[in-house]
């Protein structure tokens, strides 16, 4: 008799493996054996969320009324708050009805969505390298990645171009992601007019991921995709809480731009889950409308710590572009320092010697070999122990 077996379905067998199992593995058990590993590999905001709405949070948590179900959607105060950050910041007109709707987190918005979009055998074009859930989600929907060399000017337009002209079925949707991770690339504005040309003539719909637009140094503004005219024709953009309010663990994201994309993705959710607890939607209302400085202040925190990373990259003689948005510092690692390893097994034995978790490229797909990423998310001392320490085993390693 056969042995019986429990299989998963196709979709989670489609899934590529999960590169940072090992890393993760390992932090945890040199933490559990007691070891301080300076964590900056995940984007994770250590510096706590504004004041007013921890203290709101608390609030409205006392509230019995809001401990019960809450609208898939989002209340609609905090989606016209939404609408009207819009068009304070960006110049942007939504319907709060039916332009936006907030999500647990832009990672599980811009999931469900790709399930409200795509179906098995549809093409979807993601730039390499990408945040994994870019690929991810198109997997679990069924669909299929066509990849290209990441990029912000006329070439990487062009292969948008030629992919549309030369694959079948033509492209369904385009994934962009700018101030992009992990690469901390941006875009000035402007960029994305060809984009929603392209989307028209060609006719494939846009998901912007602008989960750090609002994550700007040196006088960057990231612009948005929606304040380009024509886009709400062809697309929408997620944005988030999680890194401009240091508020990751709440987990409110937003959908907004265009109305069949938005209501696609709320029929999704009706299905799904009943909403966000609602506490957490009242007083992410008071960031929205209280926090612009808290964003200024935080920002400025992220630049002086960029800063100090990059003064070390400089002394090792690792090769980056100084990033003018994100958490992030995309760093390409000398061939001399990587002595014949891959980006993963060079970010293992980092962390074995030098109690350091950095992110390795690879994980972020086949362009991302040979770089590392580093997250902004400690303090500056922490930042200068853990350079030094990378400092010191790499020129240990190398004499």
């Amino acid at each position: 008799m056969a042995k019986f077996t429990i299989e998963p379905a196709q979709r989670v067998k489609r899934l590529p493996p999960y590169l940072f199992g090992r890393i993760n593995a390992l932090k945890l058990k040199k933490r559990q054996g007691g070891i301080d590993v300076i964590d900056l590999g995940m984007g994770n905001p250590m510096d706590g969320a504004p004041k007013i709405v921890v203290d709101k949070l608390v609030q409205a948590s006392q509230d019995y009324k809001n401990h019960g179900y809450s609208a898939s959607k989002g209340i609609f105060n905090l989606r016209r708050e939404m609408a009207w950050k819009y068009a304070r910041k960006w110049n942007v007109e939504l319907d709060p009805n039916t332009e936006v709707l907030a999500t647990i987190g832009s990672k599980e918005g811009f999931s469900h969505m790709c399930l409200a979009m795509l179906e098995p055998g549809d093409n979807v074009i993601v730039a390499d390298p990408y945040f994994p859930i870019h690929l991810y989600a198109v997997a679990l929907a069924g669909a299929n990645v066509i990849s290209v060399p990441l990029g912000n000017d006329e070439a990487f337009l062009k292969n948008i171009v030629y992919i549309c002209e030369h694959i079948y079925p033509k492209p369904k949707m385009l994934i962009l992601n700018y101030p992009h991770n992990p690469t901390a690339m941006t875009v000035d504005k402007g960029f994305f007019e060809p984009v929603v040309k392209l989307a028209k003539k060609f006719k494939f719909c846009v998901i912007h991921d602008f989960a750090y637009g609002e994550t700007c140094f040196d006088g960057y503004k990231a612009p948005s995709f929606l304040e380009t005219k024509g886009a709400k024709e062809v697309g929408v953009e997620f944005s988030t809480l999680s890194k401009p309010y240091n508020m990751a663990g709440f987990r409110i994201g937003f959908a907004a731009g265009n109305q069949k994309m938005i209501e696609a993705l709320a029929t999704i959710k009706g299905y799904y889950d009943y909403g966000i607890f609602q506490p957490i939607q009242i007083c992410s209302i008071l960031a929205l409308r209280h926090c612009d400085d808290f964003i200024i202040d935080q920002n400025a925190k992220y630049q002086i710590r960029r800063d100090v990373v990059c003064k070390y990259l400089d002394e090792i003689g690792w090769q980056y572009e100084k990033p003018r948005g994100s958490m992030f510092i995309w760093t390409r690692v000398p061939k001399q320092h990587l002595k014949g390893k891959g980006s993963i097994d060079f970010a293992m034995e980092l962390m074995d010697k030098a109690n350091v978790a950095i992110s390795p490229g690879r994980a972020f797909g086949e362009n991302g070999e040979d770089c590392m990423r580093i997250a902004l998310v400690e303090n500056e001392k922490r930042l200068r122990q853990a350079m030094k320490n990378i400092k010191i085993f790499v020129q240990h390693d190398n004499t």
